[in-house]
């Protein structure tokens, strides 16, 4: 096959309102249809499995889903869209990105399709697999439409066109708890996905017809690093299942270590691979660029973070009896601050340069996890600490957002600007895929008591004591994510100049 150059620039085609709703809408069947589970987790078990057998521990006998598959159905999907998003982005390029957005559309259907079916013996199969292509999808989508932005709009026309689509991404996002717990409650959590089906459709009429994009192709042959792919993908699997099933199989059963030495091993080996291979899928020459890895590895870090929202949401549910709706309810201020502040981020970076920033908004998400950490307090006060919790992160990740791009990014060399790009987005979701799944797991682990009640020395419950467990598994998972935000902080400390002190974009 042949390599490509950049395509010359359009002359003619300029994207219009029809392209960009298509594009909008296709962004978020991920971020604010598939970014439901988490919430809704608690109401999709109880509806496949049926009433519990204990209602007591919330428990049941012989489950079509299970607690810990739940909690990887929850992940799986982010995990599936970091791992094939830098190959989605590069077919996008090749085969062109409009047939890939209208792939990617298509895969969305096909993932809600399958969910939607989840029920008796085959809901476990339907589930796995309909999130596993609901990654997929959004792999396909997020680098394809960002692509069109920058290809079919110019100036403040391209400007406004990448607003939309970040509104369509980080708002998505957080309106995603707020979404799910009302359909979930109101009507049933099937719906959520019967409408993520519509919206997919409408993003497919819409998009059709538009002129495709692609790079142009020269005679030296393409090479696929197929190696590095399957290498990467069974490595990463096998880390999911150790960090999802290690407690209930056992941390020593031969299972959880041959999975352990498969991920390890395999890492250690793509590693080596990568370095050789002509067109390497994960460039790890660009880790030599100490302001890119900081700012990479505190951004996989922030995004890991996504999980002190997934166990509270749940601790609400199933200690606190919340309704899902009332508990998606609760982030509003999430959503509310993540979409008004993240131009903020811009202005930050402009005066004060990517470092004060990153470090202010990890700062302010480390004070969200601390807000959430006394679990021993009522529900009503538990309740409006969440309130200001969730407000401050997405305050937090808007501070963070901008900056870190430009640290990761703008002093890469232009010809590794594409691939950094791609390193820099694949951290986003495989951060926000393994922070969950670490999340839930600790969660989930210690929700039947044992080591987790050496919290009660420290956090005594008040009100009832039948959800003890559950309120100091929260703790244990939340502990976990402040612990990643002083990692990140550290990252950004050590790796990211003071100031100013960035090179220029690459022209």
């Amino acid at each position: 096959m042949a390599s490509t150059t950049p395509a010359p620039a359009r002359t003619t085609y300029q994207g219009n309102d029809k392209l960009l709703l298509g594009i909008v809408l296709g962004v978020i069947t991920f971020w604010l249809f598939a970014g439901t589970m988490g919430t809704v987790a608690p109401n999709i078990l109880t509806d496949v499995n049926g009433p519990y057998s204990d209602p007591a521990a919330k428990t049941w006998t012989s489950p079509f889903v299970g607690v810990d598959a739940m909690n990887l159905a929850v992940s799986i999907t982010a995990l599936f869209s970091g791992m094939f998003i830098v190959v989605a982005g590069g077919l996008a390029d090749r085969v062109g990105r409009v047939r890939i957005s209208l792939i990617g559309n298509g895969l969305g259907i096909l993932g809600s399709l399958m969910i939607v079916l989840a029920t008796g013996p085959l809901a476990l199969p339907l589930m796995l697999g309909g999130r596993a292509v609901q990654g997929l999808s959004a792999a396909c989508i997020m680098p394809a439409t960002m692509a069109l932005v920058k290809t079919y709009w110019d100036g403040p026309g391209r400007q406004r066109a990448v607003s939309m689509w970040s509104i369509g991404s980080w708002g998505g996002s957080g309106l995603a708890a707020i979404f799910g717990g009302y359909v979930s409650t109101l009507v049933n959590w099937r719906w959520i996905f019967i409408a993520s089906i519509v919206i997919s459709v409408i993003s497919i009429l819409l998009l059709r017809g538009t002129p495709e994009s692609k790079v142009a192709q020269t005679g030296e042959a393409f090479r696929f690093d197929l190696p590095g792919v399957l290498v990467f993908m069974v490595s990463m699997l096998a880390l999911m299942i150790v960090l999802i099933f290690g407690a209930k199989i056992g941390w020593a059963s031969p299972v959880t270590l041959g999975l352990a030495v498969v991920a390890v091993v395999g890492l250690a080996f793509l590693v080596r691979i990568e370095r050789r291979a002509a067109k390497p899928f994960i460039d790890f020459a660009l880790f030599a660029n100490r302001t890119f890895t900081g700012a990479t590895i505190s951004n996989f870090l922030l995004n890991g973070t996504i999980g002190l929202l997934i166990v509270t949401q749940q601790l609400l549910q199933l200690a606190g009896g919340m309704k899902a709706s009332d508990a998606g309810l609760l982030t509003l201020g999430y959503a509310v601050t993540i979409i008004a502040f993240i131009r903020l981020g811009e202005k930050l970076l402009q005066r004060f340069g990517p470092r004060q920033p990153m470090i202010w908004g990890s700062l302010i998400v480390m004070l969200a996890v601390l807000l959430l950490m006394p679990t021993n307090l009522l529900l009503g006060t538990y309740s409006w600490l969440a309130v200001a919790a969730y407000a401050l992160f997405g305050l937090g990740l808007a501070f963070y957002a901008t900056p870190s791009t430009d640290a990761a990014l703008a002093n890469l060399p232009a010809n590794q600007a594409g691939a950094g790009a791609g390193i820099y987005k694949m951290a986003s979701s495989l951060g926000s895929a393994i922070g969950a799944a670490i999340s839930l797991a600790l969660f989930t682990a210690f929700g039947t008591g044992g080591a987790a009640q050496f919290v009660g020395d420290v956090l005594i419950n008040q009100g009832r004591t039948d959800n003890t467990a559950l309120r100091q598994a929260a703790v244990v998972a939340l502990a976990f994510n402040l612990v990643m935000v002083v990692i990140a902080i550290v990252s950004i400390m050590v790796t990211v100049p003071k100031g100013k002190e960035q090179a220029e974009p690459a022209k």
